[in-house]
Parts: C-alpha cells; structure tokens; sequence
C-alpha cells in the first residue's frame, strides 16, 4: 500500500471533507446588545470575545453596539438577543414596562453620575457655586431619559429646586455658559469637557454617589423565561464575560487597544486618551479598592433595596421585584468561580 501515497492522500483529505470541526460545531450563537456605541465601557466584553473566553464556554458571542436607534433592553425583550447591558435602574423600570430582565452579574458597582457646575459661572466676584445649595435657582440641563431619576434624588435630598433645561446628547449650551450646570458621567462627559478646553479649577463637581445616590450602574442581563429555560447558558456567559473583565484589568492596553479596533471600524467620533480616561475610570468602578465596598460581579441587597426605593419613591415603578427573583443564582455562582 506505501506504493500509492498518492491514494491515501486523497482518502486523507476526503474524510476531513465530510467530517465537520467538532469544537466549531457545537459553539452555540447568542448575541449581547451594548447600551451604546463602541467604547471602553463595554472593554472586558471586547476582552471575553478577543481571547476565547465565551468559546472556551461553548459560545459564538455576537456583540452589537448601542445607541439611540440600537435599544439593548427593547431588542433583548423582542428576540432579537439573547443577553444585553443596562443600568440596573434601567432595567427594573424596563421591567415595570412589560420587559421581564434579570441579573445575571453586576459589573459596575460604583456610581459615576455627576453634577458638573461652572465655578464662578458669572465670573470674577459673581456669586460662586461651591456647594449644592448654590445650584438653587440656576440653570441645570438634565438628561431627558431613564437617567433623569438619579438627578432628581439628588435636587430633592439636597432640598434645592434649579431651573431644570433637557440636556440630550450634547454639553454645548454648558459649554457656551448658557447653562449654570450639566449633567455627566465621571468616565465620559466630564473627561470630555477637559479635552475641549476646560479647567478642572474653573468647575465644582458633585458625585451623585456622595450625596446619597449610589446607584448600581452596568450589569449583565437576560429574560427571565431564558434563565428559567437555559440557566446554564446563562451562568456560562456571565462567567465568561467577569473573565473578560479581570483580563482587562491586568492588561489595560491590550484592552484599549482592543476597543479602538471597534472604535475605528464603527468610524466613531473619538480618540485613544479618551478611551484611556474612560476604561480606567471604568474598571476603579467595578473592582473595589483595598477598603471593599462591594464585591466584583454580585449587586447587595442592601444596594438594591436601596435603588428599589429610590424608584419608588420617585414613581418610576409601582412596584419592586423580590430580590430572589431578580437577582439571579448565576451571579453568586460567577463570584464564587473566579
């Protein structure tokens, strides 16, 4: 039989024809919906996906960007993925709406809204904005979405009543000194201001999560039918996605350079220093310092029985959900696999 290679060859390269890859084969497809466009907020995903963490659980992960025409929630409730990140406030007034999500794992545990107010917004020996009480009767512009709630928490525990303008996606009437005051997020807007030319000594900054709103932000979820169904699956891609995110955290330029490859195959309106602000920012959010605070992966319950009141409170939703029942196994199993 040696005296025909040229046979055996040919056999050789006919069985791997019909005989598919096996590890391909059984990778099973499901998608995760970002709550916006590209960028290091979503870095430890970008991290899961480039290293084979969700196939080494058995997943062809599809990641699809966020944005106003790109709604994480909404696509998750109508089929169309099977995972999605929002903020938990988001998510339990999108449950309150008729879209039943559950955690899978909290990711970001520390609040990065922000009160950004000019100094000395009428200039040199005008009255000064130091404190909150100073933002009494000013003009504050304000995010008109699910977002609005942390803002009012604070205008109410802070007793103070200020000319509230919608804010949408731009901090231009703020930057024009149209407004005394904007909204912002610690890793994004605020870090934007600085690269358009403003001085961090010419504003006051108020952290919403100093003054009694430390809401939750980022977490994984899914609907609750498909960790009833598969939980599993579900376990599997959180496990995979908190991998994702540790990785980023040893290897933080590997993780920037990771999200600029989306950045720049999206053709976003960004650039690197900024993504560098944001993806540190980001990971101090979701891994606590020496002094705790919170463990990586798990949402408290005191964290979000505290939210819970908060929305109601402000009638955002008329009723909460257990915790047990939204808070979901696979998050204490994630912490505990690390």
């Amino acid at each position: 039989m040696m005296k025909h290679p040229g046979l055996w060859l040919a056999l050789g390269a006919l069985i791997v024809a019909v005989v598919p890859c096996r590890g391909a084969a059984e990778l099973r497809p499901v998608s995760l919906y970002l709550q916006w466009d590209h960028q290091s907020q979503f870095a430890g995903y970008y991290m899961a996906q480039d290293k084979g963490f969700y196939e080494a659980e058995g997943l062809d992960v599809t990641i699809v960007r966020g944005g106003p025409n790109c709604l994480p929630c909404e696509s998750v409730g109508a089929g169309k993925g099977t995972f999605c990140i929002t903020m938990l406030a988001t998510a339990l007034e999108k449950r309150e709406a008729g879209i039943p999500l559950v955690l899978l794992a909290q990711v970001v545990n520390r609040s990065n809204f922000e009160i950004v107010a000019w100094k000395k917004p009428g200039g040199e020996g005008g009255p000064e904005i130091l404190a909150p009480k100073d933002l009494q009767g000013r003009r504050v512009t304000i995010w008109e979405t699910d977002f609005r709630t942390q803002y009012t928490a604070f205008f109410d525990s802070q007793g103070i009543h200020p000319e509230v303008l919608p804010q949408y996606y731009t901090l231009s009437l703020f930057l024009r000194h149209g407004a005394d005051a904007c909204s912002a997020m610690r890793y994004n807007e605020y870090h934007w201001l600085l690269q358009h030319g403003v001085r961090e000594e010419d504003l006051t900054v108020f952290p919403l999560g100093d003054y009694g709103v430390p809401v939750p932000e980022d977490g994984i979820y899914a609907l609750e039918s498909t960790w009833k169904a598969d939980p599993a699956l579900c376990s599997a891609f959180a496990r995979a996605s908190l991998k994702g995110w540790e990785y980023a955290r040893a290897h933080p330029d590997e993780a920037l350079a990771a999200t600029m490859t989306r950045v720049e195959e999206a053709n976003l309106p960004t650039n690197r220093p900024h993504m560098r602000w944001m993806l540190e920012e980001i990971l101090n959010s979701s891994f606590p310092d020496a002094n705790g605070g919170w463990t990586f992966g798990s949402l408290s319950r005191a964290s979000y029985e505290a939210s819970c009141a908060m929305l109601l409170k402000y009638g955002v939703i008329a009723a909460a959900p257990k915790y047990e029942t939204f808070v979901t196994k696979a998050e204490s199993g994630n912490v505990e696999s690390q």
